[in-house]
């Protein structure tokens, strides 16, 4: 862990002040005009390899790569975020003082403080008690509900300025995946193990946050598996696909669906919502199956967020708009850039305003997100502003 060394603040705050001039910057990153709500999500890459770890590191002060994400976030200022990727522990600590450590400007930007906040427990780390990789074993990362070293790892945490519905929450942690129609589960595979497991890599989250206006929006927030890592089977390719077609079958008010509290059922048909989180599917380029995501896309609607730095990236020339791009990995042996973190609104709301928070090069705020996350994260921030 590094700590956060003065002349790198003083460097930072010279970039806020300069970037008030700064051609081609990275958007428009005024507030929302009257009347609507910025929404974001981002994956923070604040998940660490031992349990407590963030934590600690947080009492401590921090490290370059919190500020850094710190500071994107209060660049952004949204009033609602999902963050993927941060430990998850039984009483929220970590969740906790990450909300607290927002409450400080970082180079030159004001704090931001959210007075709501949700967290909650998900499947990584979670033992099945079933040897699903064949190794001989049933305690490794990947004999878990969802990959993990630790129960926990790689959670996930709503920050919010609104009231959150506390009382409305739903999560379907617990949700087996046999018990969608048509799954893709390839159940020959997981042999004895298929009707024990469950849909979600990490959880769905139904959030209902209270706007001003008294209306209710409802967050709907995930992280599906990636596409990858296994082996002809395509088990993840197909978890992905269901924990991304979980959401057109809620919000389209299907029944089939169990939360963790044993109320079944979908959406109803007047809710107002909002996909948001880190799909981990591109709808143009990648390994992902595509149906689900192209059918959530339908949906609601695709706003596009775009950034400058996402369309001057290098790398080889990839079917989708590369300005549309939310994750920065390495294109030898790997994906390369892709899009594949969403704030999906209903048709209902009108979109005032969007983005993804990927500075050009030249840009003062480029240091906050570096080359291939070596700065805070390989994923970028992504906005939508409804009203």
């Amino acid at each position: 862990m590094k700590l956060l060394p003065e002349g790198w603040r003083r460097a930072r705050m010279l970039a806020a002040a300069l970037t008030l001039w700064a051609p081609g910057a990275v958007a428009d990153l005024r507030p929302p005009v009257e009347g609507a709500i910025r929404v974001a999500t981002f994956n923070a890459a604040l998940s660490r390899r031992h349990p407590g770890q963030l934590a600690q590191e947080l009492r401590l002060g921090g490290s370059e790569q919190l500020a850094a994400v710190a500071e994107i976030i209060q660049r952004v200022r949204p009033d609602v975020i999902l963050i993927n990727e941060i430990d998850h522990d039984r009483r929220g600590v970590a969740a906790a003082l990450f909300r607290d450590f927002l409450k400080e400007g970082r180079g030159g930007a004001a704090g931001i403080y959210y007075p709501h906040l949700f967290t909650a427990p998900v499947n990584t780390g979670v033992a099945s008690g079933f040897d699903l990789d064949g190794d001989g074993r049933m305690d490794g990362p990947r004999d878990a509900f969802g990959f993990g070293w630790f129960e926990g790892q790689y959670g996930m945490a709503v920050l919010s300025r609104p009231p959150l519905d506390e009382g409305a929450i739903r999560t379907f942690q617990r949700q087996l995946w046999a018990a969608m129609p048509d799954n893709l589960m390839p159940t020959a595979h997981f042999s004895d193990a298929a009707p024990t497991l469950r849909l979600s890599s990490k959880s769905h989250w139904d959030v209902p946050v209270t706007l001003p206006d008294g209306r209710v929006l409802h967050l709907l927030a995930s992280h599906p598996t990636p596409p990858v890592f296994d082996g002809p089977e395509d088990a993840n390719g197909r978890r992905n696909h269901d924990e991304v077609r979980f959401w057109v079958d809620y919000a389209s008010g299907a029944g089939w669906m169990v939360d963790d509290s044993g109320r079944a059922g979908g959406l109803p048909p007047d809710a107002g919502f909002v996909v948001l989180g880190d799909l981990n599917a591109d709808p143009a380029d990648g390994d992902a199956r595509r149906g689900a995501l192209l059918a959530l896309l339908a949906l609601t609607g695709d706003t596009a967020p775009r950034s400058a730095g996402g369309a001057r990236a290098p790398g080889p020339r990839k079917t989708g708009d590369p300005a549309t791009h939310t994750a920065d990995w390495r294109d030898a042996g790997g994906p390369g850039n892709l899009r594949v973190d969403y704030v999906l609104p209903s048709k209902a709301w009108t979109v005032t305003g969007a983005g993804v928070f990927w500075p050009p090069k030249g840009d003062p705020l480029r240091d906050l997100v570096g080359e291939g996350g070596d700065a805070s994260s390989d994923h970028r921030l992504v906005w939508v502003d409804l009203k």
